[in-house]
């Protein structure tokens, strides 16, 4: 029995010697059975590795997703502060824009005539019927007195009607009416022509919204185009202030005098800066 088990051991030890020697031979082909070894193995491989591919892959889509999610979610910031970077970078720019514009009309104006320009916000409009004005945020405490003319870098746009220690009361140019006892004509002349042109705005047109200026000489040589600007006559309106141009001459009653279509060079809409202009002159003569 003992030798029966050490005849075994060496056939089998023999068997061994002589696989590996065949396995590590130079061959060609491989053996059937290490064939179907091969492809039984990697027919199981195949069961168990896409699985696993499928599954390796999930978890990477996923953090895929969070990564997608993630830059999106910095793009969306960054686009929003871009956006409001650009709605600052804007407003700074048309407020730069606005404040040269009226630095260089206070400038201009001051090289023609000897004139204060007191900037001032408007804060609110008031369209009632009979009390057609827009209220700005300087009163008496900042100089400003009734009757003081009021523009913009356009044009004349009216009169200070009223005033407070803090805000003032504008009536405006449009409801300039010869009924009025208060507010009834401005004398006027033509830009580059002063001493040959004179007339009188006398009333707001709100049909064609045109202000008519009337007396006007047979003999005057205004033209269609000509640029009207207070004539300073009167002590109220200061000199030199642009309220339009003449857009119409027609003959007045009588056929006497003329009368013109003066279209105004400001415009009401959204107005939400004025200068009140105070003059050295009157401002000595009320002391």
């Amino acid at each position: 029995m003992r030798n029966k088990r050490m005849f075994m051991l060496m056939i089998g030890f023999i068997l061994c010697i002589a696989v590996i020697g065949f396995s590590l031979s130079d061959r060609k082909e491989l053996s059937w059975p290490e064939k179907f070894l091969k492809d039984s193995a990697a027919y199981v491989q195949q069961w168990f590795y896409k699985p696993a591919g499928y599954i390796a892959g999930f978890f990477e889509d996923i953090s895929n997703l969070r990564t997608i999610y993630e830059e999106n979610e910095q793009l969306r910031i960054t686009a929003a502060a871009y956006s409001r970077d650009k709605i600052n970078y804007n407003f700074v720019e048309k407020e730069n824009k606005r404040l040269q514009e009226a630095l260089s009309f206070t400038d201009r104006q001051k090289e023609m005539y000897n004139y204060k320009y007191l900037i001032a916000q408007v804060i609110s409009v008031s369209n009632e019927a009979n009390n057609r004005t827009m209220t700005i945020n300087l009163g008496s405490k900042n100089g400003i007195k009734p009757n003081m003319a009021v523009t913009t870098i356009d044009g004349l746009i009216g009169l200070v009607s009223s005033v407070t220690p803090f805000t003032a009361a504008v009536t405006p140019i449009t409801e300039l009416d010869e009924a009025s006892p208060t507010f009834n004509s401005i004398a006027v002349t033509i830009m580059g022509r002063e001493d040959d042109s004179f007339g009188i705005l006398s009333s707001y047109n709100k049909e064609t919204s045109r202000i008519v200026m009337t007396k006007i000489a047979e003999t005057d040589k205004m033209q269609i185009t000509d640029t009207v600007i207070t004539s300073g006559l009167g002590n109220v309106y200061p000199r030199g202030l642009v309220v339009g141009t003449v857009e119409s001459l027609q003959l007045g009653d009588f056929g006497l005098t003329y009368t013109a279509s003066v279209k105004l060079a400001a415009s009401f809409d959204h107005l939400t800066e004025v200068f009140v202009v105070q003059v050295p002159e009157l401002e000595a003569a009320d002391k």
